[in-house]
């Protein structure tokens, strides 16, 4: 099979990625390649069905309408009106201060929390529905508590948003779409 990497570390098991068109093997150090070929081989039909979404969804990003630098400006303005006060609203909820607050445009990232509390949110979050910026302001916040994605970190998220895991997947689905519309 072409196309496959392979990153050996102290992982227990082995899994499989696809990442736009290639295949990303993780494996445990002591696993040979024969093994690896085999593990391969029985998750053949997997990955040709997920290289085939991950290839389709390469197309339609290429018809996605890009934005204008007007409207990305236009973005960060609602962005920093709306922002500053779920996060206000949020942060009440979880008795948690936070620093600054910073509206970007990312091709990567969707929020971020720094050791010192300060806040960064990306403007396309302005296109999303409004439960998926919650969940994003959220997410950010309870950072706060928990510097990690660990059980309690979750644990924190769910008790304030019980519906987290639907805009989270929401946004995994979508959210490539949008940031398509920045162009390469």
């Amino acid at each position: 099979m072409e196309n496959v990497e392979i990153i050996r570390s102290r992982r227990k098991t082995l899994c499989i990625e696809i990442r736009q068109e290639q295949v990303l093997v993780r494996a445990p150090l002591r696993v040979s390649n024969a093994e690896i070929t085999r593990f391969l081989q029985e998750k053949q039909s997997w990955i040709e069905s997920h290289l085939a979404k991950a290839l389709a969804r390469e197309e339609a990003k290429q018809h996605v309408p890009l934005l204008t630098d007007a409207e990305i400006r236009l973005l960060a303005h609602e962005a920093k009106a709306l922002i500053p006060d779920r996060v206000a609203y949020y942060a009440r909820r979880l008795n948690v201060a936070y620093g600054r607050i910073t509206i970007r445009c990312q091709r990567t990232r969707w929020g971020s929390c720094t050791g010192k509390g300060n806040l960064n949110f990306n403007c396309l979050l302005m296109l999303a529905p409004r439960e998926v910026l919650d969940s994003v302001i959220v997410h950010e916040l309870c950072h706060r508590k928990h510097m990690n994605h660990s059980a309690a970190f979750y644990d924190e998220v769910l008790r304030i948003m019980p519906d987290y895991r639907t805009w989270d997947k929401w946004l995994k689905k979508n959210g490539p779409m949008l940031m398509a519309r920045l162009g390469a």
